[in-house]
């Protein structure tokens, strides 16, 4: 693609990590969604500037037969005629979601475009799940059985279930859904694709599965009625409508279907980052219900040691279920401690734009002015090893015109630049087998952990590959329309990507699991005891 003059006043922020972009200080005014001419500039300089600076995936995109430039191409029109807050956003939500990258997303902006949620009230942000949002009293989940022939069905109602239809009285968790609102699945499924972010088939569906009874603005306003309107089939083939009214989550007592249950196991210890849980006959084998890679890592994980250590329990083998883990990052402060076998991290690179250097630029000077990150304890670097890769590395392959650095262990945290990326056992650490469960349920930097444990042998994975998303860093800037300082959004790029332990792109390439077992209709209840069941014949507990 040519090159063509940037169209937007940049207001530009740099992310590492998990930080976020500060939002600009301009006063609240009413938004001016700029004229068709302003609104085609602005496609034009998306589009541009994703070529240029996006690290894409080429296995991802073969996966998906994702032509990324068309895909974005595809809401061209829709955007330039997008006159209103709420269609603009929309638009560009489409188009950032184009790329099929589960980190990327839109931020509103205080002074910027201010869309409406389907009640009325004003968006504060692009949505999470977890967030209070309006809930129909009903949960679905993805019978993942037959590739290309996924479905949902119903997996927990609530006790209190208000039913607004007197034939959904019979309202039945594995109940299959075969129209919303009165339109066909296939058609839902179709139409709101294009508003969810995702990097696999898998984790799109997982994701559909959570947000079709919600009534939430990641999606736009015409998408809902007052009430949830579902037509659902009974296994033996009948079909009944039900119609549910949207409710508070805090109003909503559910039944508790298909919820983490270990049977013959009792809890021992909480944390943040996980609960452990003890087998209730002694048994050589401790299991962490594991909940993220977050900030208190390092200091949950040596409690688990020193626990461990005090209980005589170095030598148990050690059950991982991350299917409701989010990302973060140490997971091989937590693998050094989890495996008795040394294991190569992952990498990471970054494509070289104005945007990666004006991160490496933004890095230079945080570093130089020792705003240093948390040292990983006793396992890693507060900054320097970054420091010297950039200014020694990055800026003389900018100088040249290189189109990507040379990988590195992954943002220099746990090991040097010029490491072979092997990470030795810790000190002290656990001796038994490991056993690891999974889910499309969560990614980013469990998706690293599940690559370090797959591609270096570590232990035996099982359910289903996570999600499939991972980069080292992204680059999120405020946009305008031309000779215009009026924020409209922030918007992302992923600038570098991340390299699992066998040199493949994590993007969109999850690690294989060693035992696939897809949630189901048949087994959604019976899930957890059922992969307990298997790991402990896998260990030969029991």
């Amino acid at each position: 693609m040519s090159r063509i003059s940037p169209v937007a006043t940049l207001l530009v922020a740099a992310t590492y990590g998990t930080l976020g972009c500060a939002p600009s200080e301009v006063p609240r005014t009413t938004f001016d969604p700029g004229t068709p001419t302003d609104r085609a500039a602005l496609f034009d300089y998306l589009l541009e500037k994703t070529m240029e600076r996006e690290a894409f995936s080429p296995v991802k995109n073969d996966g998906l037969r994702l032509n990324v430039e068309e895909e974005m191409r595809q809401y061209r029109d829709e955007l330039v005629a997008a006159d209103t807050d709420e269609k603009l956003y929309y638009a560009l939500a489409k188009i950032s979601n184009a790329r099929k990258d589960r980190h990327l997303r839109i931020r509103l902006l205080e002074g910027g475009l201010r869309p409406h949620d389907p009640a009325g009230s004003e968006l504060s942000n692009y949505p999470v799940p977890g967030a209070a949002i309006p809930h129909a009293p009903v949960r679905f989940a993805v019978d993942f059985g037959t590739p290309g022939a996924y479905f949902l069905f119903i997996a927990d109602v609530a006790e209190n279930l208000p039913y607004v239809a007197p034939e959904a009285a019979a309202l039945n968790v594995g109940d299959r859904l075969t129209d919303v609102n009165g339109q066909p699945f296939d058609d839902y499924v179709d139409a709101v694709e294009p508003y969810h972010r995702y990097s696999t088939v898998n984790g799109f569906w997982w994701q559909l599965a959570t947000w079709l009874p919600q009534r939430s603005v990641q999606f736009p306003p015409s998408f809902f009625e007052e009430d949830l309107r579902l037509t659902l089939e009974r296994p033996d083939g009948t079909r009944y409508t039900a119609q549910l009214p949207y409710l508070a989550p805090e109003d909503i007592t559910w039944m508790g279907y298909g919820q983490r249950r270990y049977p013959g196991f009792h809890t021992a210890m909480t944390t943040e980052t996980y609960t452990l849980y003890r087998p209730d006959d002694g048994g050589p084998v401790l299991l962490l219900a594991w909940t993220g890679f977050q900030d208190g890592l390092q200091q949950d994980v040596l409690s688990l040691m020193e626990y461990a250590e005090e209980n005589g329990l170095l030598n148990s083998s050690l059950i991982i279920d991350a299917t409701r883990s989010r990302g973060g990052s140490n997971g091989a402060f937590a693998l050094r401690r989890f495996s008795p076998k040394p294991f190569r991290t992952t990498f990471g690179d970054l494509r070289i734009s104005d945007a990666s250097v004006a991160f490496a630029t933004s890095r230079i000077e945080r570093l130089h002015a020792r705003e240093r990150f948390p040292a990983v304890l006793g396992d890693g670097d507060d900054g320097g090893w970054l420091l010297s890769w950039i200014e020694e590395d990055f800026l003389p392959a900018a100088d040249r015109g290189d189109e990507y650095t040379t990988p590195v262990p992954f943002k220099l945290r746990h090991l040097p630049k010029d490491s072979d990326g092997i990470v030795r056992p810790a000190e002290v650490h656990f001796t038994g087998r490991l056993v690891v469960w999974l889910s499309p349920y969560g990614g980013s930097h469990l998706d690293q952990f599940a690559s370090m444990v797959v591609d270096n042998q570590l232990g035996h994975t099982m359910g289903m590959p996570a999600g499939g998303y991972s980069n080292t860093w992204e680059w999120e800037e405020t946009l305008t329309f031309p000779n215009s300082e009026q924020p409209i959004v922030s918007y992302m790029w992923t600038i570098g990507h991340t390299m699992r332990p066998n040199g493949e792109i994590l993007e969109g390439n999850p690690a294989e699991v060693d035992e696939f077992l897809p949630v189901t209709q048949e087994t959604y209840d019976d899930y957890y005891p059922m992969l307990l069941r298997r790991s402990l014949t896998h260990l030969g507990i029991r």
